[in-house]
């Protein structure tokens, strides 16, 4: 990967996750973070993760950053000084669930292993 790659994901992640806390306050979206960004060597398309803070909130949360993403792109273009903004396509960022239930396997694993010995 390119220097030049790795540095506009990390600006546009930096300024989604400003648009996000200063522009869309909107408490419908609950706690956003913006934990990724991904973008094609071609700079055209860039793939945004991001997670929620309320599980139960991710396919409606989803939902309104579809309604929304032209004019966080629009938003975007005013901040960054590049010849062309990328498309933006959002995901839900499931690290941290796959990550838990690993946690909870492992435990079980423990506490079963736990009553064998005892």
């Amino acid at each position: 990967m390119s220097y030049r790659v790795d540095r506009i994901e990390n600006l546009i992640k930096e300024e989604i996750s400003l648009i996000f806390l200063n522009k869309f306050k909107d408490p419908a979206f609950g706690l956003i973070t913006i934990t990724n960004v991904k973008i094609s060597p071609d700079l055209k398309i860039a793939k945004i993760y991001f997670s929620v803070f309320e599980k139960d909130k991710r396919d409606f949360v989803s939902a309104k950053i579809e309604l929304v993403k032209g004019a966080i792109r629009t938003e975007l273009a005013h901040r960054i000084r590049i010849r062309f903004v990328p498309e933006l396509k959002f995901f839900v960022d499931d690290t941290l669930d796959y990550v838990e239930k690993i946690e909870s396997l492992i435990k079980k694993i423990h506490e079963d292993d736990n009553k064998g010995n005892g």
